[in-house]
């Protein structure tokens, strides 16, 4: 007998019909969804993260979604205390938490617990890495941590600067490769009894499907969805530089990306990363 707690994990790659599944599943078991979604915590980027609507949510409880607003930071480290405390009230209630996403890393931190607060932090450091980018790009920076990290590089986008820069950064820390960390913390035992559940579909169906929701999205009004964004329309201080740093930062690398994470790189990396995952 286990004292482990139940939890659900239900993956896959865009578009594959994680939604539909995930409302059916939780009311055939009386459960209730925590998105994984790294952008659907966002409030007003509802086209471009093609969000779950309330009529499609149908009447099941869903948390970490609507959150934050489009400048608000959000991380690993938050994902995994806000989904840890929906977790344990949904429990509470007798019922069973689902976990639908979405991004991998998060879902990984949840279910083995992962540490985060043994990295030292050094703003000094972030912002000489954060410069490099601006002068020599972000594929210049994904070099500079190939080389002292290959398995890490792997893991990470070039897009993904913040992740990139923290890489680098705990490499010049500590003198330990951050690969080498996170692997240590994904030996630790799960605290949850969790089911892993990968959605696939076959290849050509999925662009099919994917070539239609761009499609829709633009119909829907995406592109004036950005435009409001950008010109921060959706702020409450009307802030002009903190406009001026959401474009920089959260818009073009986030919104845009997630909307048009869909080519067939991004698709194949996906199905192939949450196969490793459930394996």
């Amino acid at each position: 007998m286990t004292n482990k707690k139940p939890l659900i994990v239900l993956t896959g790659p865009t578009a594959v019909g994680k939604t539909k599944c995930s409302i059916e599943l939780a009311k055939k078991i009386g459960g209730e969804i925590i998105s994984a979604d790294s952008m659907q915590v966002y409030r007003y980027m509802n086209i471009g993260t093609d969000k779950i609507t309330k009529q499609e949510m149908d009447g099941v409880p869903h948390h970490l979604i609507d959150i934050l607003d489009p400048t608000e930071s959000f991380n690993v480290t938050m994902f995994q205390k806000l989904a840890k405390e929906a977790v344990e009230a949904i429990l509470h209630r007798g019922r069973i938490p689902i976990i639908v996403g979405g991004t991998g890393f998060y879902i990984q931190a949840l279910l083995y617990d992962i540490d985060f607060s043994e990295g030292k932090e050094d703003l000094s450091l972030r912002n000489h890495y954060s410069k490099i980018c601006e002068e020599r790009g972000k594929e210049a920076l994904h070099e500079m941590l190939r080389k002292v990290d290959a398995e890490a590089a792997e893991a990470i986008p070039f897009g993904n600067v913040k992740r990139v820069i923290r890489a680098l950064e705990y490499y010049d820390l500590t003198g330990e490769r951050i690969s080498e960390h996170n692997r240590r913390q994904r030996e630790k035992t799960s605290p949850y009894q969790f089911h892993y559940f990968v959605l696939t579909r076959e290849r050509a169906l999925l662009y099919e499907k994917i070539d239609r929701r761009v499609e829709e999205m633009m119909e829907r009004g995406l592109e004036g969805e950005v435009r409001s964004l950008l010109e921060g329309t959706y702020r409450q201080d009307g802030s002009r530089a903190a406009s001026e740093q959401m474009q920089k930062e959260t818009v073009p690398l986030q919104i845009v990306d997630s909307s048009l994470a869909l080519s067939d790189r991004m698709t194949s990396m996906q199905g192939l990363g949450y196969r490793e995952m459930a394996d």
